[in-house]
């Protein structure tokens, strides 16, 4: 009499699930947690609502850091008044640049990556005497701040208004020491921490 043997298959199956849920493994679940959704890609936002900018003052740039680099985004400082001098235009231009780069960024922009080495606290003045007519005196002598900083600012003055736009800016302190001629080269937008604005004295007037 032949005996018809059920198939071991479906035994080994079972056993081996048993087995792998021992092990806490699910034998029949696929995995689908490829983690979270990317973040906001580095250094990079979205464009600016020029029009809402406008209205608040005159557009401009500012160089913030980001990454090992300066990296400009768009900001707006008050208007000068009809009427004021270009020192004192190149004076108000300049002390709202400097109090954009002293403010934290917004939340997108730190997101993105983005962050500032200004303090807050700086303030703008005109030429001292015997200074060029466009010289700018810093309320903090600019060799007391960090490379970062004046990279940030020493590109973002020669970028504006306050400056005469040939990608320079004459720098002072407080004190009586005389002013420096500032460029804002490739250099030391792409090397901000390592390569400082290059400069030369002023002679006197």
């Amino acid at each position: 009499m032949n005996v018809r043997r059920r198939p071991a298959l479906p035994l080994l199956v079972g056993l081996l699930g048993g087995l792998l849920a021992g092990c806490g493994i699910r034998a029949t679940e696929v995995p689908t947690d490829f983690g979270p959704a990317p973040s906001r890609v580095r250094c990079s936002l979205a464009e600016p609502d020029v029009t809402t900018q406008t209205s608040r003052g005159v557009p401009v740039r500012v160089f913030l850091l980001c990454g090992s680099s300066l990296v400009a985004v768009d900001r707006s400082v008050p208007v000068p008044e009809d009427g004021a001098g270009d020192s004192a235009r190149r004076v108000l231009v300049a002390q709202g640049l400097l109090d954009e780069l002293a403010e934290s960024p917004p939340a997108a922009e730190k997101e993105a990556g983005y962050t500032t080495d200004v303090r807050g606290g700086m303030t703008v003045s005109g030429p001292a005497p015997k200074d060029p007519d466009d010289a700018l005196r810093l309320s903090t002598s600019p060799d007391e701040l960090t490379s970062f900083a004046l990279a940030q600012l020493v590109c973002t003055f020669s970028d504006s208004a306050a400056a005469e736009g040939d990608g320079s800016v004459v720098l002072g302190g407080p004190g009586a020491e005389r002013p420096r001629r500032y460029a804002c080269t490739d250099e030391v937008r792409s090397r901000p921490g390592t390569k400082e604005p290059p400069s030369t004295e002023i002679a006197g007037q």
